[in-house]
């Protein structure tokens, strides 16, 4: 549960405004002209924050305030979540049932959620649409939905709430600031070996952390990641490049193999000692796929390894990008796939799964974590991040590999085992 210190629906935005405002200013006198309030309302606001806080956000002296590290970490973020949220004449109220309205699909559904009266809900989404300048919600048939400037005031609003957020965490730090809270989106590729790496090492080192992982493929991450409901997502990169309002940044590259089942017509014959060398595209092209939905960067690399050959992509009975799902198509019938090996290798050391060679390299993808553009990393995310860079530069062990290694000790160099 979210301590009434982390939560923004605590604070007033204006008190807020006024801490980021002394601190970018260097003066109260400063700070008062530019927040159009008076030098003792601007004291008091501070007060308040330090005392809903309890934490110390400045040193009084005698020649002014000195804002000490709280107070410069929150004064970032509150200044960035203004800027979103586009007026100083908002408030926290105004924004927490303007959300729960915008979450919940309508008003009897917001105010069972937040535990305030629908004509309380009603007056302050009129207030904000009056102070915005601009309608939020309107009427269809019995319920109620988001006008195209209220679908965008809702992210603004969800992105500033994220701000406070991380703003308040920080300002707190270690002074009992609860349990941070890292939300991060999971696409397949990042499922195998460098999210599970990274996550069990940063669980050890920071047990105290709250991780959410949301799965599914980047279409169903990218509009949570913009509203702020994550923090980043895993996952292959996008070529082009994401709209501006995404970033992304590369962890590794990934080659994808074409695969078949113990005991398919193509796998015959094949070494076991090497890497094969794949069979031609004709060959390929005669049995059926399952390969992930168009969109997907490895389902255009697979379309283009046979158009580049002059052939027909061959049939595709099966969307999916579920690799457990592909694993056991594939092994019960003579269906082929492109996936990591990383996803795989446990399949192929059990004998269930084999590689019958690497496609032409325009299936070498990026993996990478892709971000809100300008996001700042709290000192969680950051830690987690660099757990996600030290995990992606190391070299792959199966589960597999080293639970027969632990049971029977590692193999001994050229020796062979017996099936």
């Amino acid at each position: 549960m979210e301590s009434p210190r982390q939560s923004p629906w605590s604070f007033n935005l204006r008190h807020l405004g006024a801490v980021a405002a002394v601190v970018n200013r260097g003066s109260v006198s400063a700070a008062a002209g530019t927040i159009h309030l008076t030098q003792p309302a601007v004291t008091q606001a501070i007060a308040r924050v330090e005392a809903l806080l309890a934490v110390q956000l400045f040193e009084r002296r005698t020649d002014g305030m000195t804002p000490l590290p709280p107070a410069r970490a929150l004064a970032a973020r509150v200044e960035h979540a203004l800027g979103l949220i586009g007026s100083r004449r908002v408030t926290t109220a105004q924004m927490r049932a303007f959300l729960a309205v915008a979450d919940s699909g309508s008003y009897a559904a917001a105010a069972a959620r937040t535990g305030l009266s629908q004509p309380t809900l009603h007056r302050a989404l009129g207030d904000l649409a009056l102070i915005l300048r601009r309608p939020l919600v309107e009427r269809r048939g019995r319920g109620i939905a988001l006008t195209e400037p209220g679908k965008r005031t809702a992210r603004a609003f969800r992105l500033a709430r994220a701000e406070l957020e991380a703003g308040l965490t920080e300002a707190l730090g270690g002074a009992d600031s609860g349990p941070a809270r890292i939300t991060i989106g999971a696409m397949p590729l990042s499922r195998a070996r460098v999210l599970p790496m990274a996550l069990a090492r940063f669980n050890a080192a920071h047990p105290e952390v709250e991780i959410i992982i949301a799965e599914g493929s980047y279409g169903e991450l990218a509009e949570p990641l913009r509203d702020g409901s994550m923090d980043f997502m895993i996952g292959a990169m996008r070529e082009p490049a994401p709209a501006p309002d995404l970033e992304q940044r590369a962890l590794f590259s990934d080659q994808a193999i074409a695969l078949a089942r113990a005991g398919h017509p193509l796998a015959a014959g094949l070494p076991r000692d090497r890497e094969p060398t794949l069979p031609s595209l004709a060959d390929l092209a005669r049995y059926p796929w399952i390969v992930p939905s168009s969109g997907a960067p490895l389902r255009a690399g697979f379309e283009a390894m046979f158009k580049s050959a002059g052939l027909n992509p061959p049939i595709v009975p099966i969307e999916c990008g579920s690799v457990m799902i592909i694993r056991e198509i594939l092994m019960q019938t003579d269906f082929l796939t492109l996936l990591s090996p990383d996803q795989v290798a446990v399949e192929r050391e059990a004998g269930w799964l084999v590689s019958l060679g690497r496609p032409p390299g325009q299936l070498a993808r990026t993996i990478g974590i892709t971000t809100r553009a300008q996001w700042r990393p709290g000192p969680a995310q950051a830690a987690f991040i660099a757990e996600l860079n030290r995990a992606a530069a190391e070299p792959f062990a199966s589960p597999y590999s080293m639970a027969r290694d632990q049971i029977c000790g590692p193999r001994a160099a050229g020796a062979k085992v017996q099936a």
